[in-house]
């Protein structure tokens, strides 16, 4: 008797196990994320505007992925007349979880959008309606920055040209549309340190350039923090090429380490477009995904104070090829 019991034992723990799982699961899908809107009013200043256009363009780079980029140039400048339209896609192709589209910014697509829920969408990844974002927006480093940075950048979108453009939504995969709905989380802001503090103005300013993002290598999605910086993240392009980030640590073999200030600086304004002038790809020509026409805008001091930061890191030993062709 006992031993014709088991079997009823263990299906009744089975079906348990269903049920809390599927029960967990439809938790996550119908109820989170949970941010509440903090409501707030972002006043539209000239000094809020212009700060904003600069963080937006140059340093945060948000109209790198909500324009559209001319991938048949080196480095992928945006075309002219698409300045937040949205559109691009992030899809398996290149290694995302699904398929992911950014969304216009413009106030064709704003324009309904209170203040607090933009916010709200930028430092903590929660659309309008309530919908988890994919963090190629990146929102928890995002969520970490000066409150006073985030307003800037809403009064600067506000102003820009209205573009009429309704991207699809975007599809995630599953498991991921289910993992998705876990990672919003409420911003953590932090003051912007003083320029006169160097290297921590440096941090903030790679933390919201994202740098660590591209530059250090990811397993399964996610970047390995022991190797932060270190390079080997690899971005498939879509003629089949990987690009493959260099590293930017301070080890003066496979890094920056024997890099002047001078010529760091040099190497980003080498790209400001009042003198250089994207040219077409020929077969075979290197390409790069780093938008260089853009980070061409930062301030000098800023990217010295980039530089600053990244020689205070601990160097890393990561000899990088820049590119080969997918397998």
């Amino acid at each position: 008797m006992r031993k014709k019991k088991w079997p009823v034992i263990f299906g009744s723990v089975v079906a348990a196990l269903i049920l809390i799982v599927t029960c967990m699961i439809l938790y996550i899908v119908w109820f989170l994320p949970n941010i509440p809107i903090k409501e707030i009013r972002v006043e539209s200043t000239p000094v809020r505007i212009e700060r904003g256009k600069y963080l937006a363009n140059h340093v945060m780079v948000c109209m790198d992925c909500h324009s559209t980029r001319d991938w048949s140039r080196f480095s992928g400048p945006m075309v002219e007349g698409t300045v937040g339209k949205g559109g691009e896609v992030f899809d398996q192709k290149m290694g995302f979880p699904g398929s992911f589209r950014s969304p216009n910014i413009t106030p064709f697509h704003l324009k309904d959008w209170t203040d607090a829920e933009i916010y709200r969408a930028i430092v903590s990844g929660v659309s309008k309606d309530g919908h988890a974002m994919f963090p190629i927006m990146l929102y928890p480093e995002y969520g970490t920055l000066d409150t006073e940075d985030i307003f800037s950048i809403i009064a600067y979108i506000r102003t820009i040209p209205s573009i009429d453009n309704t991207p699809s939504r975007s599809d995630p995969t599953f498991p991921m549309n289910v993992i998705l709905h876990l990672m919003p989380a409420k911003a953590r802001p932090q003051a912007r340190p003083p320029v006169s503090d160097t290297v921590a103005y440096g941090a903030y300013l790679v933390r919201a350039g994202g740098c660590v993002e591209c530059h250090t290598p990811a397993k399964h999605g996610q970047i390995i923090k022991s190797l932060a910086f270190s390079g080997g993240r690899e971005f498939q392009m879509p003629d089949g090429t990987l690009l493959v980030s260099p590293n930017i640590t301070p080890d003066e073999e496979t890094g920056i380490g024997k890099w002047t200030r001078e010529a760091f600086i040099l190497r980003f304004k080498s790209y400001a477009l009042s003198t250089f002038k994207p040219a077409v790809l020929q077969k075979g020509e290197m390409q790069s995904i780093m938008p260089w026409t853009m980070y061409a805008g930062m301030e000098t001091g800023d990217l010295a104070a980039i530089y600053q930061y990244l020689h205070s890191l601990t160097p890393v030993k990561n000899k990088v090829l820049k590119t080969r062709k997918a397998s």
